[in-house]
């Protein structure tokens, strides 16, 4: 039994079923985790879905885009000229597949291995227990009744910089930047939302979120997706799956047990 993390899909299952072949992927036997952002922009995001509902317990977390999708679909978002989720929205099966969707963690930790996995980052001020029991808020929302109208409130680059008297709104807006949106940020762990760029191209000041001073779970061995510019990278026991797939790069797997990463080309290029 082997697991592998894999990136962002982002509706490229083509691509994913290439790289299962590729490593000799065996549901049921091995397991599978996902950094999020399963669907839009890319060509399949409908049958993506479909095809993860059949997997044997794969691990995954929401990324912006499958939070996007949940907004579009009760009416908080708008959706984008360069979305496609309209197969999804039209469905018949549309109400099991979001269903399913809003049920899945924003936040993986595997305690016993103390690995996490995320989509975007864990802001500085949190430890892993810290942000598991944050993500949970969250998670709770997007299962319970009031899913829209939590959904029309968590969008907004504000507030930016965590604080445990956050309430209401602001709290799970900071909580859903967090983990799904950030990339940068300053020495004090304030979010940037607008640079998204490699590293060494960001506005000066600000650093990647893995490498704010002081940041409280360094100790974890941290899994996350969500940036493309920066690719499959290792930064000591943080890892980017993200290695662009959507825009014709590549698509990795990582095996936890030996740190072996494994890739597939992309033909997708994302609109």
């Amino acid at each position: 039994m082997a697991t592998y993390a894999i990136g962002d899909l982002q509706g490229c299952l083509r691509s994913l079923q290439t790289l299962l072949a590729h490593i000799r992927y065996v549901d049921g036997v091995d397991r599978l985790w996902l950094t999020g952002d399963l669907v839009n922009r890319g060509p399949e995001s409908l049958e993506t879905l479909r095809f993860l509902r059949t997997l044997t317990d794969p691990v995954i977390v929401l990324g912006n885009h499958d939070l996007h999708l949940l907004g579009v679909a009760c009416g908080a978002r708008r959706i984008g000229a360069d979305d496609t989720l309209e197969a999804i929205l039209s469905a018949p099966d549309r109400v099991e597949l979001l269903d399913w969707l809003r049920k899945q963690p924003l936040l993986y930790h595997d305690e016993h291995h103390d690995v996490a996995m995320v989509h975007a980052g864990v802001p500085a001020q949190w430890d892993i227990r810290e942000a598991r029991t944050l993500a949970a808020e969250l998670e709770a929302v997007l299962r319970g009744p009031d899913l829209c109208r939590a959904l029309g409130g968590v969008y907004g680059p504000l507030p930016d910089l965590w604080s445990p008297e956050l309430s209401g709104d602001a709290r799970l807006r900071f909580i859903a930047n967090a983990l799904t949106r950030i990339r940068y940020c300053d020495l004090r762990g304030r979010l940037d939302m607008r640079d998204k760029g490699p590293l060494g191209t960001q506005t000066p000041g600000l650093v990647p979120w893995f490498d704010v001073p002081g940041r409280r779970s360094r100790g974890t061995r941290i899994l996350f997706g969500h940036w493309s510019s920066l690719g499959r990278r290792t930064f000591g026991n943080v890892i980017c799956l993200d290695s662009g797939c959507l825009w014709g790069g590549t698509l990795t797997a990582l095996r936890l047990e030996d740190s072996v990463f494994f890739s597939v080309p992309c033909e997708s290029r994302g609109a």
